[in-house]
């Protein structure tokens, strides 16, 4: 996303932090409206981009022949239900702390480490969640691998991840519609994190990347 996109989403999210803090008024409903739609127009330019990387890139998990065949990938309608904002309860901790780092296991059965970054806390149909977010050590992105009720059903067995931003004031959107597969999905060849057992959730979030319909 350019500079300028990128200062009017951060705009439209604090727009709508105050109106939430505000009560719902009609102005509200006029900017969570708008914020939601920059939201999917920005979901649908981010799968372009994806279809586009697997498609040409020359990191990209396809073998070349699958390449050749390759259409899209596949992926549940944008749905604003599923789109969250709100301030991350961040963790206070030294780097010599034994829990600064997280340690996940691989699809390989090795390890790799991100440092515990905080919290986050949604609502879904009226019930409170919390999911762990986590830092990567090499990108100041926030990391946030899971799992629900869809895996193996309707999406790759093994989880999903979304990646999202810092946004000033420590917040962050939460976007279950940018949630997509890691890349060992696509080619056994990759490592990949799974998720940890907090991050696992009990009920469908049928909302990013799915398998073909």
């Amino acid at each position: 996303m350019s500079l300028v996109g990128r200062l009017i989403t951060r705009l439209l999210f604090f727009l709508v932090s105050l109106c939430l803090i505000g009560g719902g008024l009609s102005l509200g409903q006029e900017v969570d409206t708008k914020f939601l739609g920059e939201r999917e127009k920005e979901v649908v330019r981010w799968r372009q981009e994806r279809d586009e990387f697997f498609k040409t890139h020359q990191r990209s998990p396809l073998t070349p022949e699958e390449k050749k065949k390759f259409s899209h990938l596949h992926y549940f309608p944008f749905n604003p239900r599923y789109v969250f904002t709100g301030k991350i309860e961040r963790y206070s901790l030294n780097i010599n702390n034994p829990k600064y780092y997280a340690t996940f296991l691989t699809n390989k059965g090795t390890n790799k480490r991100y440092i515990r970054y905080g919290r986050f806390h949604f609502s879904l149909d009226g019930k409170g969640h919390t999911i762990e977010v986590y830092k990567s050590i090499l990108s100041d992105s926030l990391f946030v691998p899971f799992k629900d009720q869809t895996n193996g059903r309707d999406t790759y067995e093994g989880g999903r991840y979304i990646e999202t931003e810092i946004e000033t004031g420590y917040q962050m959107i939460l976007d279950f519609n940018k949630a997509y597969y890691p890349t060992c999905a696509y080619n056994e060849k990759f490592v990949c994190a799974l998720p940890p057992k907090e991050n696992m959730f009990d009920f469908l979030i049928p909302a990013g990347e799915r398998e073909p319909k």
